[in-house]
Order: C-alpha cells, then structure tokens, then sequence
C-alpha cells in the first residue's frame, strides 16, 4: 500500500493513494494508531480536496550516517578524515518530532543562519515493538518507507560539533524536519536498490542510489535495540545521500527556492523556503 494522512478541515484521517485518488482507509485513528493495530483498511471512500500532511507524527526520530560517499565529500570540505569507527558503528542522533512538518509546506527560514542546506534521505518507519532485535530479523520490524528532508544550518553545526555534544539549534527548528508524502509498504519497494535524487528550482543538484548505503537499515534497528525497545511509528533515516546535501558543493538555498527530493517508488517530496525569519 501506499498510503498519507490528509485532511479536509476535520482533523489528520488516514489515506490510501491509488494514483493521485487518496480514498480514506475507514480508520478512526492517526498514522501511527494505524501502524499499531496492524494496517486495518475498512470500507474505502474516495476523498475529495484533501491537503497532504506529513505522512505520520513520529513516535521518535533517530537520524544515522549510511552513506560513505556523503560523507567523503562533506568531510573533505571540512579537511577531516572519515573517523574509522564510522565503519563499525552505525551512529545515530536523535531529532524532535514536533518539528516535522509535510509535502508542499513551506519550510522556515531561521534568521541565525546563513547556511540553509537540505539533506536528501531514505527513513524506514518502524511496525513491530522490539527489544534487543538480531540483525537477521531487523527488516520484518519495518512497515514502510518514506521520504526524509533533514534541513541543517551549515554555519550554526560548525560552531556546534567541537563541543561534542552533537547538532542541536543546527537541525532544530519549527519545520526543520519534512517527510512525505506517503508512506510506501515494504510489500511494494526494495529498499536496497532505489534512485534518489534532488532538484533545486527544477535544477538537478545530486542522485544516488540507496544500494550505496554502508549502514543497512537492518543494521541501524540491531544496533538501536540493544537494551531499548523501539515502537511502531518510529522513524529510522539513513542520512543524506552522496550529492544530496549543498555542503558537499559549497551551494545553500535561498528565499523562494523550490527543493524537491525525489525517491523512486516513493516519490516527489516538494517544499519551498520561506522568507528569512518570517
């Protein structure tokens, strides 16, 4: 299935997108309710004039570094070697989930920061709660994909990385976190082999392929289930793409500018950026 949470004017209902019909699911409930109870459909009704929210508020964000290539570039501008436990480790930090936001919303624009970049991610949404989880069953605790745009304040990171105590105002703000615009089953998608690519005002900025990630997502649940349990409604994010982010370039955005990540299967998560500070 692929499926979104809309609304017409009576609060976030669950949709099924068929095409571009979203017909409502027959569940009283959010997104995550939904998960839980184990994707019951009821009778079906088409939706007319539905506004696309983010596809889930999420139980939890944990954001993890997958991709060498994002990192090569990226650390290479920094004049940093690729730390060699960053093979080993599947780190991750945790993001909050009252920021997100969803497709065609506008994302705000801090006055503290000269640096506004995008982060072009795949996130696996959790389905099943799991303690202590072995890596060779991580994948059945994942019920779907989804698009993750994880804007970062360049300038305000660098200041904040030396203290070691990881982002903080760099990836937190209203609207800093955007998913969508559907949650994609995992029935229906290889995570392992899907195209990703981001424009900026129509203009190709960076693609990749998921295939090129170190750190599978079964790894990031293993790792992240040691001792802890996780919940269905969690959100698992592979970090950004190589090309995937204007640090890797030395190119930021701007007021105005229409960024759209794109996920084949998923597909097209589109913001602009809002005016600075409004």
């Amino acid at each position: 299935m692929r499926l979104v949470s809309y609304e017409v004017g009576q609060g976030a209902r669950v949709g099924i997108l068929e095409g571009e019909a979203i017909l409502d699911a027959g569940f009283d409930g959010d997104m995550v309710a939904f998960i839980e109870a184990g994707a019951p459909v009821g009778e079906t009704t088409p939706v007319e004039n539905p506004r696309l929210l983010s596809p889930l508020k999420p139980r939890s964000l944990r954001d993890f570094l997958a991709f060498e290539g994002h990192l090569k570039n990226a650390f290479q501008r920094l004049n940093r070697p690729i730390p060699e436990e960053w093979y080993e480790v599947p780190a991750f930090y945790r993001g909050m989930p009252d920021t997100v936001i969803g497709p065609d919303e506008t994302i705000p624009y801090p006055l503290y920061t000269e640096k506004l970049d995008h982060e072009l991610e795949l996130a696996a949404i959790i389905g099943r709660i799991g303690k202590d989880i072995p890596r060779v069953e991580a994948e059945e605790y994942i019920f779907g994909y989804t698009i993750w745009n994880d804007l970062s304040a360049r300038d305000t990171q660098s200041r904040e990385l030396p203290v070691g105590m990881g982002p903080s105002k760099a990836k937190d703000w209203d609207g800093s976190n955007v998913l969508g615009p559907c949650i994609v089953t995992t029935d229906e998608i290889d995570a392992n082999n899907l195209d990703m690519s981001v424009r900026v005002n129509g203009e190709l900025w960076g693609k990749d392929n998921s295939g090129n990630m170190h750190h599978k997502f079964a790894d990031m649940i293993a790792y992240a289930s040691q001792a802890q349990t996780i919940y269905p409604g969690e959100v698992f994010g592979s970090g950004t793409a190589a090309d995937g982010a204007g640090i890797e370039t030395d190119r930021y955005l701007s007021e105005g500018d229409v960024v759209e990540l794109e996920i084949m299967g998923i597909g097209i998560l589109r913001n602009t950026i809002g005016k600075k500070g409004a």
